[in-house]
């Protein structure tokens, strides 16, 4: 007559069965301008995240990382960007982003344009620069500033400056909105605002992310505006007043899907104090991490009780079928 099986391993198969194939979603870190992800700060914020959310975080280097982020065209930067993340293999599955202030604009243009890439679940926006900006983000060295200005003043939205200097491409003068609709190369682009050249590819990858999270920080004197994070901005033609982004035509046309996003309550609007990407750890565990997160692990542990109710039964139906009571102890020693 065969043996039955011990109810240990009995346990162990039904066990088995409550457990689903799950992993742990993994996350990329895209750093602002001037930044490199050796940096202290950006290493710190990645490890961090890291360890609270329990999902492998990977900073995205392009180039070299400081200077680079300056003077390479963000097209350019976009597409390097795409080809390493096509390229890491434990993002085939599906990843989130956490971008940070430049680093936003290019996590966007890899959500859109990226083709062959893994689908992205949550984009993180820290100071995301996503309506443009109406000055020059902050230089930290003055003969850099220089050059800087000097560029500038050759005309923002000219060939040149376009290829040499990164922010010329989110440069938005309300004032010239025509000049940005010719000469700027990228974020016209990667809004869909040209009206002839609108790419339905774009609007349907963006409107496919589980979540967006907007993260402003009231104090930021970079950003102008700052309501840039949320896709706020000046209207065409003026410095005021400052639209919230559901009264902009990127929204009420939804040229690139924000609209059915926010209607779906996918997109959160969250408002930190601090100036320019200074987030505490606090913010970061309450806006950051749940988004990073496993939700399968999540939704695990909230059945955890209903599940232990269902194998307690099962526990207790095994040992009455091989012979042993709840009284009878499963371990004998002998005298």
């Amino acid at each position: 007559m065969a043996c039955l099986p011990s109810p240990a391993i009995l346990v162990f198969i039904c066990m088995l069965a409550l457990v689903p194939l799950v992993h742990s979603v993994p996350f990329i870190v895209l750093h602002g301008i001037g930044d490199k992800c050796s940096s202290r700060g950006v290493a710190k914020f990645t490890e961090l995240l890291s360890n609270w959310s329990g999902s492998q975080g990977y900073c995205v280097e392009i180039g070299d990382g400081g200077w680079d982020s300056w003077t390479m065209p963000l097209l350019e930067q976009t597409a390097i960007a795409c080809e390493k993340v096509k390229n890491i293999s434990e993002l085939s599955e599906g990843y989130n982003i956490v971008g940070l202030s430049q680093g936003t604009v290019i996590g966007r243009g890899v959500v859109e344009w990226c083709d062959g890439a893994p689908p992205v679940k949550n984009f993180i926006s820290l100071a995301g620069i996503h309506a443009g900006i109406a000055s020059i983000p902050f230089c930290r060295s003055e003969w850099f500033c220089i050059l800087v200005d000097a560029l500038v003043k050759l005309e923002v939205y000219s060939d040149y400056v376009q290829e040499h200097l990164a922010p010329s491409g989110y440069i938005k003068i309300p004032t010239d909105i025509s000049g940005y609709l010719k000469g700027c190369k990228f974020l016209p682009k990667l809004n869909n605002e040209i009206n002839n050249t609108r790419n339905s590819t774009y609007k349907e990858r963006f409107s496919s992310l589980d979540n967006l999270v907007l993260i402003m920080f009231e104090q930021d004197t970079v950003l102008v505006p700052k309501e840039t994070s949320w896709f706020g901005y000046f209207p065409d033609g003026a410095f005021d007043p400052i639209l919230p982004a559901q009264e902009t035509l990127l929204y009420t046309e939804d040229w690139i899907g924000l609209k059915i996003l926010d209607e779906a309550g996918k997109v959160k609007f969250i408002n930190v104090s601090g100036g320019h990407l200074q987030i505490s750890q606090s913010d970061m565990k309450e806006y950051i991490v749940p988004y990073l997160e496993d939700q399968a692990s999540i939704q695990m542990m909230r059945r955890e009780t209903s599940s232990y109710e269902w194998l307690s039964s099962m526990w207790n139906f095994l040992l009455e079928l091989v012979g042993f009571t709840e009284d009878q102890p499963l371990l004998r020693t002998m005298d």
